[in-house]
């Protein structure tokens, strides 16, 4: 479903187009098995850190993503308009977000507000961390709303300084 853009959006338009079944098909179904998950591209993720998307679930406003971090490891430094919480599958570390640290290991839930540069880090020199990451991406994406950046591996102080014109 593409949502409309510009002056031929409505609020009540958008939301009349929800369905209020999901209705599964081949081309979506109800399991996608793990060894279904696509891949993104290397290209596609500026880490070291491997994320599979369950793309072909019937979901209409949110994204679900597996994602390992290698053991010393860590994300890149970024930020996007959606809201995001990891699951710990598996493994320990923590995370920076923004002028914050928190600790986190195997069970817990870590959440990333909107718009705050953010990484999350593997604390373990053997073993990776395994993260099933749910994200509210495809609503902000249906309503035009969905933007990203990323800054790479550079503390959070240069890229406040290299995105200073982008403050928004």
């Amino acid at each position: 479903m593409t949502a409309p853009q510009g002056p031929d959006f409505s609020m009540a338009g958008f939301l009349g187009s929800l369905s209020d079944t999901v209705r599964p098909g081949t081309a979506r179904p109800l399991v996608v098995h793990a060894d279904e998950l696509a891949p993104l591209p290397a290209g596609q993720v500026p880490n070291p850190t491997d994320l599979s998307i369950a793309g072909l679930l019937p979901t209409t406003t949110f994204e679900i993503f597996r994602q390992s971090i290698p053991p010393g490891q860590s994300s890149d430094l970024h930020r996007h308009h959606h809201e995001t919480v990891h699951y710990v599958i598996s493994g320990r570390g923590h995370s920076e977000i923004e002028d914050e640290s928190a600790s986190w290991s195997t069970g817990d839930f870590v959440y990333t507000p909107p718009w705050t540069w953010h990484r999350h880090y593997n604390d373990s020199a053997d073993a990776p961390v395994e993260f099933l990451t749910i994200e509210n991406s495809r609503l902000l994406g249906l309503l035009g709303l969905g933007r990203r950046q990323s800054a790479g591996q550079v503390t959070v102080r240069e890229a406040r300084a290299a995105f200073e014109e982008d403050r928004t």
